[in-house]
């Protein structure tokens, strides 16, 4: 589905004292890079607040006057868009994932989808809006009220035929308000079950690649190159696997495929190499000689004594 996405990164943040919240890091990556990675097929992005480096181009506007409240920015964010189907966003979501704005884009509903966290809260800035009828009433609110500026998002959405949807990730919506969670943020990020999820994803977006990653395959082949070679092997070893694949994608091959491809050779080369250092269980120690050849220090029959015959 063709859509534009709206990220709001222009708040206050007077519960983090007035922060650049949308710069924020959570994972090594600020919260707007984040939230931009889950609208990463977005036709057009428009992000409405201060310039900053994004890993990806985007259109950048502001509400006049600034800090005209959310209802506001979405009205300037909206008047950059052209799709029939808008995707507006928070900039302080640093679990949103690309699956539940999938979720919110496909949902069936007259004016458009809307996040309902795990509390039975709706969220209307992770939400999924049709621009017309969305258009139709930010209009009617400013004829009525002079301006949109200062007015709350439920004015909005009082007005608007939502669907409420839940996502599949339970940390979708959760965003960061407050020190406190922001630190909660960071902490889950890292948790175990996690925590190489979120690793692989931001070293992606950090090396600008799009790629599977077998995490399963990598880390045998990376205990395979420890155990049977030396431990500074493993690291190395996936390093040039990455390097092998590459250049087979260069030259035709699906990306994942030659990963998978590296993988298994240099795999078996890890383990050919354990097996010799530690001697294969079916190869002899020594060649023995066959039960019809002579003893090393027996001539043959045949041989010289070396004495010169007589003729």
């Amino acid at each position: 589905m063709t859509y534009d996405a709206i990220v709001l990164a222009g708040g206050a943040a007077q519960r983090l004292g007035g922060a650049d919240k949308p710069g924020l890091l959570v994972g090594g990556r600020p919260l707007l890079d984040r939230v931009l990675d889950a609208c990463a097929d977005a036709r057009t992005t428009v992000v409405v607040g201060g310039r900053r480096p994004t890993p990806r181009p985007v259109r950048w506007t502001r509400e006049d006057p600034p800090g005209g409240g959310p209802l506001a920015a979405l009205d300037a964010g909206l008047r950059q868009t052209t799709a029939a189907r808008v995707l507006v966003l928070s900039a302080d979501l640093p679990f949103l994932d690309r699956e539940t704005v999938r979720t919110l884009l496909d949902a069936p509903g007259g004016d458009g989808a809307m996040l309902r966290d795990p509390d039975g809260r709706d969220q209307p800035l992770v939400a999924a809006y049709r621009a017309e009828p969305l258009r139709r009433e930010i209009a009617l609110l400013a004829t009525e009220h002079g301006s949109v500026t200062g007015l709350p998002l439920r004015a909005l959405t009082a007005e608007l035929d939502l669907t409420p949807v839940t996502a599949a990730a339970p940390l979708a919506s959760f965003d960061c308000d407050t020190w406190d969670d922001l630190a909660a943020a960071r902490a889950r990020i890292r948790e175990h079950g996690t925590v190489l999820e979120q690793w692989i994803t931001a070293a992606k977006n950090e090396l600008g690649i799009d790629v599977a990653v077998d995490t399963k395959t990598l880390l045998d082949l990376a205990r395979d190159a420890a155990h049977g070679v030396a431990r500074p092997a493993a690291p190395l070893t996936t390093f040039l696997v990455g390097y092998a694949a590459a250049r087979a994608e260069a030259a035709g091959a699906d990306p994942a495929e030659a990963v998978a491809v590296a993988s298994r050779k240099a795999a078996d080369l890890a383990l050919r190499w354990a097996a010799e250092t530690a001697g294969s269980a079916d190869a002899p120690s020594a060649v023995a000689p066959s039960a019809d050849a002579p003893a090393a220090d027996t001539p043959p029959a045949d041989a010289g004594t070396g004495e010169t015959g007589s003729g």
